[in-house]
């Protein structure tokens, strides 16, 4: 009689971990031309004990035809004894594929490429797991050791030759190549990236300032203290751009390929960035079962993350209902372009705000839970 719960509760996970991907992956779409160079940015401070650095990275929005920066972040290890190994672009077959990134006890292959802060091309070195503790490393990361005290100074002697470039083969990418034990790790079990982190790079892709043709390799927003965080005073912006920057009208990497996304011919009437309307963005990704060892806690945590879920959810098809409206006005009074125009700018302000406010309640759901969830027994791995 178990046996049907059993399955329901399969089912959810493998919902949520295809969800997850889904927002986050950009596995499988061919990109005729590099990203642009990495900026220079500074490493905001870590925020509190148990978060791991992600660094940011150019993500491609196939709908723009346009590279989108999605700030380095702090967030929170999905598990005790978990790393991050970023993601990367690779040339192959003629163009580039992004390599998800992933969590899992050792770090992996990420295309050789110096991210900082310490991903300097191979392994990392911003800090280790002791038992139940992340221990951080202050010679390359952003600590107050005043609220932290789990900390070493280790100073890291990097041999990669320091560069700004984002992507590995191609034309001017990095040359490395995984080693037998990188290998063996990317068969190893793996976490996809996190709600948060999904949610993180929507609000990325929903702000025009962080496309590469806005911004000319300098991105406004850099690095966040926490996923989705792009407003807040903790942020930082880029110092400058790692390299002069390429668009794809000028890139040297040949002409794409058919099913390669390319950038839409100038128009004299400004194009709507994408994700203007709540409908242009994958679903959220429903939150995973809690595990903390206690079933009543368990129990009471899936009804609060639900519980945001279908609010957040409401929160979209009322927004979404309100815009329509706002359509039907526009084509019943017959209005010019222009007027047009600003009525979808206005529709993509709401937007991006809602999504800023969902992936900030979430942020306050899993701040609320944690506390309770780490006083309780360590979940074997």
């Amino acid at each position: 009689m178990r046996i049907i719960p059993f399955i329901r509760s399969l089912l959810l996970v493998l919902v949520v971990i295809f969800m997850s991907a889904a927002a986050f992956s950009q596995v499988g779409i061919s990109i005729s031309f590099g990203p642009p160079a990495l900026p220079v940015y500074e490493q905001p401070l870590c925020p509190q004990e148990g978060y791991l650095w992600t660094p940011g990275y150019w993500a491609y929005d196939h709908d723009d035809g346009d590279y989108y920066w999605v700030p380095g972040t702090w967030v929170e290890a999905p598990e005790i004894g978990v790393l991050w190994t970023p993601g990367y672009w690779g040339w192959r077959d003629e163009g580039f594929f992004f390599n998800e990134g992933y969590w899992s006890p050792r770090v992996g292959f990420y295309g050789g490429i110096n991210y900082g802060f310490g991903y300097f091309g191979e392994g990392y070195e911003g800090g280790r797991w002791d038992h139940d503790r992340f221990f951080y490393n202050r010679a390359v990361n952003n600590v107050n050791v005043t609220v932290i005290h789990n900390v070493y100074n280790t100073t890291v002697i990097n041999n990669t030759t320091v560069n700004r470039v984002s992507y590995n083969g191609g034309n001017g990418g990095i040359s490395a190549r995984p080693s037998p034990q990188q290998e063996a790790v990317a068969h190893e079990k793996h976490i996809p990236p996190v709600a948060v982190q999904a949610q993180h790079v929507r609000a990325a892709r929903a702000n025009p300032e962080l496309r590469a043709s806005v911004n000319q390799g300098k991105p406004p927003v850099a690095a966040t203290p926490k996923p989705g965080a792009l407003n807040d005073r903790a942020a930082v912006s880029a110092k400058e751009a790692g390299g002069p920057y390429h668009p794809a009208a000028t890139s040297a990497a040949g002409q794409p390929r058919a099913n390669t996304p390319v950038s839409r011919p100038e128009s004299n009437v400004p194009r709507p960035s994408t994700a203007v309307h709540p409908k242009e963005f994958s679903p959220h990704a429903r939150p995973a079962s809690p595990n903390t060892g206690n079933p009543k806690l368990d129990q009471k945590y899936q009804q609060q993350q639900e519980k945001l879920y279908a609010k957040q959810e409401q929160d979209h098809q009322k927004l979404q209902q309100k815009q329509e409206r706002d359509h039907q006005r526009v084509a019943r009074q017959n209005v010019d372009e222009a007027r047009k125009q600003q009525v979808e700018q206005k529709h993509q302000q709401q937007t991006q705000k809602l999504e800023q406010k969902h992936v900030q309640q979430q942020q306050h759901l899993q701040e609320k839970q944690q506390p309770a969830s780490r006083n309780q027994p360590k979940r074997p791995q």
